[in-house]
């Protein structure tokens, strides 16, 4: 086996952080991977990776060499890509992961346009409201709403992700008036299961004072779907992205409140490792979809005109 083939292996191993999953991914046996490593090891007369039944930690060494090393590649692949853009034409495959309802209403449409421009490029979906793991998973991209906390990731900004506090006509003849989140303190209200404190809604008011409503949700759900259709039943008051909230608020169904607060502050990110190489078809949707999303997404729009 090649030298550049052994980086290959070492560089996948440290990424996958078993040798099962860099087995997989490589499309060899297990013991080939520890064969090749033990090789690349006694090659270079020195430890690489320490190694327990569970865990397994580069040395320094290892580490100096896995950063020179993904480096190595990311410089390979860039020459490939070079040499390969004269044909300009985008191709390959795209692991991407998503939140549900975001995914299912908006992204995959803009996802499924792009692969109508570029036919040559796949694209695996994700959908699922459940935080993966970017590197172990083995995504391309992630599509991932909050704030970024892991060093090892890189995040682009697509957007602003807005959120509205929601009610049924109802429920807001039966509780209202809500003129300030302290109108919100002892009603019955629904959170989402997903966040740390699903009964903390921060807030910002017009003047830039920040606050937070603590409330006790009665019913909790890690799906927006399903606290929407809990809330046009007149059973609670909700805070969530707007993107869930166009169609029931222009039906009519339900009523935004306390619109002239804006709450929580997320933005949707795409998410990629730091340490892999970003392919040119994997910048070129982050670009498509930043540019059909913009500053203001249409679904903000289409409220703000109601």
């Amino acid at each position: 086996m090649n030298e550049l083939e052994e980086v290959r292996v070492f560089v996948t191993l440290v990424e996958c952080h078993s040798a099962s999953k860099a087995a997989e991914k490589l499309g060899v046996a297990n013991s080939a991977i520890s064969r090749r490593m033990k090789a690349l090891e006694e090659r270079l007369g020195v430890q690489l990776l320490q190694r327990t039944t569970r865990t397994m930690h580069l040395t320094d060494d290892g580490q100096l060499y896995y950063d020179r090393c993904r480096k190595l590649l990311d410089d390979w692949n860039d020459a490939e890509q070079e040499v390969m853009q004269s044909a300009t034409q985008l191709s390959g495959n795209i692991h991407v992961s998503m939140p549900l309802s975001l995914g299912i209403s908006q992204l995959a449409p803009i996802i499924t346009d792009f692969m109508s421009e570029h036919p040559e490029v796949t694209v695996n979906f994700d959908l699922s409201d459940r935080r993966v793991d970017v590197i172990e998973d083995g995504f391309d991209l992630v599509f991932r709403i909050g704030h970024l906390e892991d060093s090892t990731l890189i995040a682009r900004k697509v957007t602003r992700v807005r959120h509205m506090v929601y009610c049924s006509p109802d429920f807001v003849k039966k509780y209202g008036p809500f003129t300030t989140p302290d109108d919100l303190q002892g009603v019955p209200a629904f959170g989402y299961s997903n966040l740390r404190y699903p009964g903390r809604w921060p807030y910002t008011s017009a003047d830039g004072k920040k606050g937070e409503v603590r409330l006790s949700p009665g019913t909790l759900s890690n799906n927006g779907e399903a606290l929407i259709a809990a809330a046009e039943r007149g059973l609670g008051a909700g805070c969530q992205p707007t993107f869930t909230l166009q169609d029931a608020f222009a039906s009519g169904r339900l009523v935004p409140i306390l619109t002239n607060y804006e709450w929580f502050g997320m933005n949707l990110y795409a998410v990629y490792p730091r340490a892999r190489h970003l392919s040119r078809r994997v910048r070129a949707l982050i670009d498509y979809v930043i540019e059909r999303l913009g500053k203001e997404p249409y679904w903000d729009k289409c409220i703000d005109e109601l």
